[in-house]
């Protein structure tokens, strides 16, 4: 079981890398000027291979994490609220994901009227969700 909670650290690690730098490239493709075509192309060809990375790398993050839960059995009895508030940000993490995706959509068919400012901001919420999910995971607080 050391093995699959090593990997599911190392996708998990590589798949929040993905999730910390799209949302930056949203954020220099709301900045773009009007008539940028080529760097507004750049920018969108680089999002799309991010995204389709990020996923591929989310994949057994997701499918290792199922391993060791159903393999230590943790969440049954008392004392392991932890875990269904980690469960739960996990959930709010892939639904993140599956917002990256729909914003990318939105941005490469320019019906995306969200500000730089805006995506800053979104950019941040992944790095709030990172941290929890860590403190719940090593201090069990509940």
């Amino acid at each position: 079981m050391l093995w699959v909670k090593a990997f599911h650290i190392v996708f998990i690690a590589s798949w929040f890398a993905g999730l910390f730098y799209l949302p930056r490239i949203f954020v220099n493709l709301a900045m773009v000027p009007p008539g940028s075509s080529a760097e507004r192309e750049r920018l969108l060809l680089m999002a799309r291979k991010l995204l389709r990375f990020t996923t591929l790398l989310a994949v057994p993050a997701l499918a290792l994490g199922l391993w060791l839960w159903l393999g230590y059995g943790i969440g049954r009895g008392p004392g392991n609220g932890w875990l269904h508030a980690k469960l739960a940000l996990v959930l709010v993490i892939v639904g993140y994901h599956h917002a990256c995706a729909v914003l990318l959509r939105k941005l490469a068919a320019g019906t995306s009227r969200r500000s730089h400012v805006w995506f800053r901001w979104f950019n941040e919420l992944p790095v709030l969700l990172l941290v929890a999910v860590v403190v719940l995971v090593v201090v069990k607080p509940f």
